[in-house]
This record gives structure tokens, C-alpha cells and sequence, in this order.
């Protein structure tokens, strides 16, 4: 989710040498971590942190791939559950169980034979609607995946391209996973004909087209519906100033995915050593506890804490979609192409 960068940078080693004192990190564009926690990681390890930014999700992960064989950094954070399969079975990651991985939830863990990720945090990708413009036109807000496509939300809803992002690849996997193999196409076609808009990302869809984001306010966007997470209304609380006292934007509960986020040592790191050690950073109590009110995500860590604003603005989804591993990486292709050709041409 959104946050602003707070790791710091570094000139004295760079990513060549293996003896390097610098770790790099390669991720998506909504990495945040506060900067102490990022100088009490740097002041125990010796190693100066360096953040490279790599656009959405989906963007990052394939030029991670691209480039494996002679990788940007060293670890590679917000691979997710949507996208796993393609980065494993193009041999992203080497082999490292991170240090305190076995305090990880057991329902977030996979590849346990190879260990090739850790998990490090969880969220769920769900439609948010702006209350004021429900609120003004007397409509009822959409609580369901079903209601998205009746006539009254005709032009409303704004998502992320599935090809190239994440929270657009996992609304799309929420409807395959209510609707089957079978009814998913038929559902977008339904949804394409009530005018939904496709964007590239989820900074361009939450920030510049949703009329309920502090940002999309200001960018005058016209669309009271974006999938983005059921972490996001906490997010537009704390942000705010001054902060309201409720929410201004709500989650349609019956349009979650439920998101997993993992980070891994690149295949061809440069500084495994520091790489190895920064894995063990992410699931320390330190960092989980630090993450929530950074990326508006929640831990995946034993005892970690939700902040209480999770709590009242933006709680987990009670019974969201979910599709297993397998599955997803045999049909998510072929689902990207069928939805590629039905949605954007």
C-alpha cells in the first residue's frame, strides 16, 4: 500500500563486490518502513540499506525476472500469492529459512521444502467506496461482487490492469474464484458493459481516479469505487489532517482476495550475506510491529501488533475469497490472456 520511503541510501560499496556493505533491496513502489527501525536494523547488522523502487507488483516481478541472471539487488520484496508460481518456477530466489520463520502464522507459509520465500505480510484486495458520494446521491453502497455489475453503479468502479498489477490481478482471481472456471468471463462481460474503467496501477487508480482518496480529491477523480485494500480506510484516517473521526471511504466486504506477500535472497545476489541478514529483519517482531502503519498491511508474525485503527477503520475480511497456490499458477496465464482480450480490446 501507500507509503513514503525511509530507508536510507548508501555510497560505500555499491552492489558489486560480495564483500559489500551495502544491501539492496528491490520491490514494488508502496515499500515504507520508519526510519529508525531501518537504523537499528542497519546499527546491529553493519549493513547500510538501500531501497530500489520498481514500479506496481506485477511490473516489479517480471523485471526481476528479466534481469535474474544479473539481479538490481539483492532481496526482492512484494512477490505475492497471485504471482509466486511465476517467480519460482523461473528460479528468482535461492534457498534461505530466515531466522524466526518459525514464529510465521502456519496458514502464510509455503515452499517449506525449499523455503525460497519468506512470508511478511497479509492484506486483503477488495473494493473501497467513497461514503460522501454515496451519501449525497442517496445510493445504497455495493457490498458484493454480484451487486458491481447492477445498473445503479453503471460507470462507477475503476481497476487495475490484471496483467500488470497486483490488486488487479487479485480482483480478477477473487471473481474466478467466486464465479468458477466457468462463470468468471461471463461476470466481466456483464462488468465491462457497466462501464468499469481499467488503469495501468493502483497508485493511478486510487490516487488520481477514486473521488474518495485524499489524493483523487485533489486530482478531481469521478470515480467513487477502486479495488484497493481493506486496509485503505485506515490509511486515509491517519493521513488526514485533521484527522476525522470516521472514516471517509468504506470496503464492500463481498469483493476481498485475500493477499500474501513474500520477500527472498536473489538467485544471483551479490551480498547473500547482508541479503540474508535483512530477511531476518523483515520477520523480527521489530519490523512486523513497525509495518502495519507503514504499508497498511498486517503482520504475518506470532504476536505481532495490529495497531487499533486496523481495528476500527479497516479490519480483515471475515470470510474472503481465496484460491490455492496450485491453482493459480495453472490457470492464472491463461485467465490474464482470456481477460486481456475480453476486458481491453
Amino acid at each position: 500500500m501507500a507509503g513514503t520511503l525511509a530507508a536510507c541510501g548508501s555510497s560505500d560499496g555499491g552492489q558489486g563486490s560480495g564483500d559489500s556493505k551495502t544491501v539492496t533491496l528491490v520491490s514494488h513502489d508502496s515499500w515504507a518502513a520508519s526510519k529508525d527501525v531501518i537504523a537499528a536494523f542497519e546499527k546491529q547488522s553493519g549493513y547500510k540499506v538501500d531501497v530500489l523502487k520498481d514500479g506496481d507488483a506485477g511490473q516489479a516481478v517480471n523485471k526481476a525476472i528479466l534481469t535474474k541472471d544479473n539481479p538490481q539487488g539483492d532481496v526482492f520484496f512484494g512477490v505475492d500469492n497471485t504471482l509466486l508460481s511465476r517467480a519460482l518456477d523461473n528460479g528468482l530466489f535461492q534457498s534461505y529459512e530466515a531466522k524466526g520463520s518459525d514464529l510465521i502464522l502456519p496458514e502464510y507459509r509455503v515452499d517449506q521444502d525449499k523455503h525460497r520465500v519468506t512470508p511478511v505480510d497479509t492484506g486483503d484486495i477488495c473494493v473501497n467506496y467513497d461514503k460522501k458520494y454515496f451519501a449525497d446521491h442517496k445510493l445504497e453502497p455495493p457490498r458484493s461482487f454480484d451487486d458491481l455489475v447492477e445498473p445503479q453503479y453503471k460507470n462507477l468502479l475503476v481497476t487495475e490492469n490484471a496483467s500488470a498489477s497486483s490488486p488487479g490481478l487479485g480482483f480478477l482471481l477473487g471473481t474466478a474464484a467466486k464465479y468458477g472456471d466457468d462463470g468468471w468471463e461471463g461476470y466481466w462481460k456483464k462488468l465491462k458493459a457497466n462501464g468499469v474503467k481499467v488503469v495501468d496501477g493502483w497508485e493511478q487508480a486510487y490516487n488520481e481516479e477514486f473521488s474518495g482518496s485524499s489524493s483523487g480529491k485533489k486530482a478531481k477523480g469521478d470515480r467513487p469505487l477502486v479495488v484497493s485494500y481493506a486496509s485503505s480506510p485506515p490509511a486515509e484516517v491517519l493521513y488526514a489532517d485533521p484527522k476525522p473521526t470516521t472514516a471517509p471511504t468504506g470496503v464492500a466486504e463481498g469483493t476481498c482476495f485475500r493477499q500474501v506477500e513474500y520477500a527472498g535472497l536473489l538467485s544471483n545476489a551479490k551480498n547473500t550475506k547482508g541479503g540474508k541478514a535483512f530477511l531476518d529483519f523483515l520477520v523480527s517482531k521489530r519490523f512486523q510491529d513497525d509495518m502495519p502503519l507503514n504499508m497498511f498491511v498486517y503482520p504475518v508474525r506470532e504476536g505481532a501488533q495490529v495497531p487499533p485503527e486496523f481495528v476500527k477503520y479497516g479490519p480483515q475480511a471475515k470470510d474472503p475469497e481465496t484460491m490455492a497456490p496450485a491453482k493459480i499458477a495453472g490457470h492464472r496465464d491463461q485467465w490474464v490472456k482470456s481477460w486481456t482480450s475480453l476486458v481491453l480490446k
